[in-house]
């Protein structure tokens, strides 16, 4: 078991010029974290070679693992050709991931922002080939170069356990797996528990996430609370301070035999420096204790 962060932790130090991208490889170092996932916000590497060579010799350096390497892309595209742009977009992270060492590559297969009615299932199956074929051709693409490619619970329509299985199921490749993040299914108003136990076996990355959980009928006011799929109200919280049952979710990870990746994603309000730090050490501790 190796605990490290997504750099999409550090965002707001990586977006307002406290850290580049380099600091943080070496901020997880001096913090005791084992890897770190690229997630590129706040730098960019698939135009930028120079970068990801750097970034690759100071993970060396430092004695940092780049464990996996997450980006947004969308499948449901109007046209033949717009799909096939986005397919050979990915293509392009595929080559830098295999670059810079990187054996795990998380893309979504819809876009973040949803409208209402695009987060339903009836969506779900309108579209559900465009996301196998595209998911297919980037996992035999990646293939090559020994690359797992994974769907995370995420995203607001594939975000549900059942729903990533379903997709998994269709693409069957072995080097297509799941991201599983324990916070996002909440999203979609799915018990984290019930969604670690269906989902872990199918594992390749763990992310550990918590959240601060208020219902539909109870406006928490003010902050950076956002929508659930059925209205409820959630807030990014530092692992082990929210309301999600961190301890139980991760015996449960250990329960399963995984011993690979532990992903700290930090999303809350206080200083994300302090916040990812303190996730970082719970989960170590936590891990330790269950």
């Amino acid at each position: 078991m190796k605990v490290g962060i997504s750099s999409y932790s550090l965002l707001k130090d990586l977006t307002n010029g406290s850290l580049t991208i380099l600091d943080v490889v070496q901020w997880v170092a001096e913090n005791g974290g084992t890897h770190l996932e690229l997630v590129p916000y706040g730098f960019s590497v698939v135009d930028n070679i120079e970068l990801a060579d750097a970034i690759r010799e100071k993970a060396l350096d430092a004695g940092i693992e780049l464990s996996a390497y997450s980006l947004p892309a969308n499948f449901i595209q109007e046209t033949e050709q717009a799909f096939l742009e986005e397919v050979e977009r990915l293509k392009k992270h595929v080559d830098v991931v295999n670059r810079m060492g990187i054996k795990i590559m998380r893309h979504d297969v819809t876009s973040f922002r949803l409208e209402q009615e695009e987060m339903t299932i009836h969506y779900f199956e309108e579209h559900f080939e465009q996301m196998v074929r595209g998911s297919q051709l980037i996992a035999d693409y990646a293939d090559q170069f020994g690359i797992t490619t994974t769907i995370e619970n995420h995203g607001f329509n594939v975000q549900s356990s059942d729903r990533v299985q379903r997709v998994l199921h269709a693409v069957k490749r072995d080097n297509f797996k799941t991201t599983l993040d324990i916070g996002n299914f909440l999203c979609i108003d799915e018990d984290p528990l019930v969604g670690v136990k269906k989902n872990v076996k199918y594992a390749k990355t763990v992310h550990v996430k918590d959240f601060y959980i208020r219902p539909y009928y109870e406006n928490p006011g003010g902050g950076d609370w956002f929508r659930t799929v059925n209205n409820n109200y959630l807030r990014g919280a530092i692992v082990g301070h929210g309301d999600i049952n961190i301890r139980e979710a991760l015996r449960l990870v250990k329960q399963s035999g995984y011993d690979g990746y532990l992903t700290v994603e930090f999303e809350g309000m206080e200083n994300c420096q302090e916040g990812t730090r303190i996730g970082m050490d719970n989960v170590r501790r936590i891990w330790d204790e269950v």
